[in-house]
C-alpha cells in the first residue's frame, strides 16, 4: 500500500507519470526504504495508464461486491 499511496501523492502533486526514483525519494523522505523489485512491478503496471480512470474503474468493481454481513444476534437470557 505504501508504494501505491506514494504514487498517488505524487500524481496529486502534479507528476502525471512518477518514476520509481520519484517514489523512492518520497518514501525515503519519511524514513521508508523501498523494495525496488515491488516498486518496479507497480511502475510497470501503471505505465501509460490514467490514475483517475483506474480509481473510477476500481470504484465500479467495489460497488458490485456484496458488503452486507449477517447481523449478529444477541440473546438476553436472564
Amino acid at each position: 500500500m505504501r508504494y501505491i499511496a506514494a504514487y498517488l501523492l505524487l500524481t496529486l502533486g502534479g507528476n502525471t507519470s512518477p518514476a520509481a526514483s520519484d517514489v523512492e525519494k518520497l518514501l525515503s523522505s519519511v524514513g521508508i526504504e523501498a523494495d525496488s523489485e515491488r516498486l518496479s512491478k507497480l511502475i510497470s503496471e501503471l505505465e501509460g495508464k490514467n490514475v483517475e480512470e483506474l480509481i473510477a474503474e476500481g470504484k465500479g468493481k467495489l460497488a458490485s461486491v456484496p458488503s452486507g454481513g449477517a447481523a449478529a444476534s444477541s440473546e438476553g437470557g436472564s
